[in-house]
């Protein structure tokens, strides 16, 4: 598995990607139908963000062939005080550990780049991988919060080991 940022090459995938079944129900249907929607999507996410960040989403591929199977990268949004993971792969490559490696690796290498020691993930409560995936790679859950109109679960991370119990 490897991570890249995004490009405007990727927009075909983003369609795929963006339209599947669980995408919609755990995340939000981003209304990108089109290649030129995806364009859209790009320029006005993965790429503002690492104009502005340095970071942001990264198209995860797998090793042989480069086969794109998900994204997975940091998030910057403004009604969050910390950036926060997010991730999404294609079903087929749901449960085989390809979200833990990537999110893994991107946490490892891209907090001490970015200079970050926090960093938030916000989860549907009905997304069980989702959650349970968080807490193996080692986040802590703090509360539920609302975001877009909808009740998730929010988790913290520290890259210096703390737990949010030990903030307080």
């Amino acid at each position: 598995m490897s991570l890249r940022q995004l490009t405007l090459a990727d927009a075909s995938f983003i369609v795929t990607l963006l339209n599947d079944k669980s995408f919609i129900k755990n995340i939000a249907d981003k209304n990108v139908r089109t290649e030129a929607d995806a364009h859209n999507y790009l320029k006005q996410g993965p790429l503002a963000s690492y104009d502005s960040f340095g970071f942001g989403l990264n198209i995860v591929s797998l090793n042989e062939g480069g086969t794109p199977i998900g994204m997975c990268g940091l998030l910057k949004r403004d009604e969050l005080p910390y950036p926060d993971l997010g991730y999404a792969l294609l079903p087929e490559f749901c449960g085989k550990g390809y979200a833990f490696e990537a999110a893994n690796a991107l946490l490892r290498y891209e907090l001490p780049k970015y200079n970050l020691n926090t960093v938030l993930a916000i989860v549907s409560p009905t997304n069980l991988s989702s959650n349970k995936l968080l807490m193996k790679l080692g986040f802590s859950q703090i509360e539920s919060t609302v975001l877009y109109g909808m009740k998730n679960n929010q988790y913290q991370y520290f890259q210096d080991g703390r737990t949010s119990d030990s903030c307080k």
